[in-house]
């Protein structure tokens, strides 16, 4: 007998759950393999994350090199700061489309994610013209407003195609699995004396990145709709 840890997931998927997940990452694989190309041409991800004035290092990032005999190096734990900024980024396999940072004493409401959309294709028309005969096949997951009425008439105007998403399932989201985790690693040990800093600190990280580094991220979907 063995004492295990336990592996921590988001969230523990009921039988019927793990159903829709599966059956929605086969439609969406099938989608993808019928052409990539195509596929990744009009492929548009969105979603939500908290940028802190102050991110700590991760564990990898702290780590120090000693010598024979030398004590090991102690470090104080650090924490996220208490200060931060709401980052909504959209984004496809050739970069970022557009990011919204949301003010002070405001929340992402149904309408306030729709305006977001109707600023999307705005965007869109201006960065991806192929994209201007062609119909967005746009993702995100099952936030609140991102399922709400108005967002969904929204989207519905603006004649985009939809892809289904499973409920809980982060690891299908390419900002969750791979954009955000990146960003958050860039930001580690880093201190930004406020919003301003930060919003320009993550614009330039973001124009910085190779097109391969989103394309890469987007087409890691197939090896996970095949899992």
């Amino acid at each position: 007998m063995e004492k295990l840890c336990a592996r921590w997931v988001p969230r523990l998927l009921t039988v019927d759950q793990k159903l829709i997940r599966k059956n929605i990452s086969t439609a969406n694989l099938a989608l993808y393999k019928r052409n990539p190309s195509e596929f990744l041409r009009r492929f548009v991800t969105v979603d939500e994350t908290w940028v802190h004035h102050y991110t700590p290092e991760t564990k990898e990032q702290s780590k120090q090199w000693i010598g024979p005999g030398e004590p090991t190096p102690k470090k104080a734990k650090t924490i996220f700061s208490a200060n931060k900024v709401m980052a909504t980024v959209f984004w496809d396999a050739r970069g970022i489309i557009y990011i919204d940072y949301l003010k002070k004493g405001k929340t992402i409401t149904g309408q306030y994610y729709a305006d977001l959309l109707q600023r999307l294709s705005h965007e869109v028309k201006i960065k991806r013209p192929h994209l201007a005969k062609k119909k967005i096949l746009f993702h995100h997951d099952n936030a609140p407003a991102h399922t709400s009425i108005v967002a969904m008439a929204k989207i519905n105007d603006l004649k985009f195609e939809l892809m289904p998403h499973p409920p809980y399932s982060p690891d299908l989201a390419p900002s969750d699995y791979y954009l955000f985790p990146n960003l958050k690693k860039w930001l580690g040990g880093k201190r930004f004396a406020d919003n301003e800093e930060v919003i320009e600190a993550v614009n330039g990280y973001f124009e910085e990145l190779d097109e391969s580094v989103y394309r890469d991220g987007i087409t890691r979907l197939e090896h996970r709709y095949e899992k």
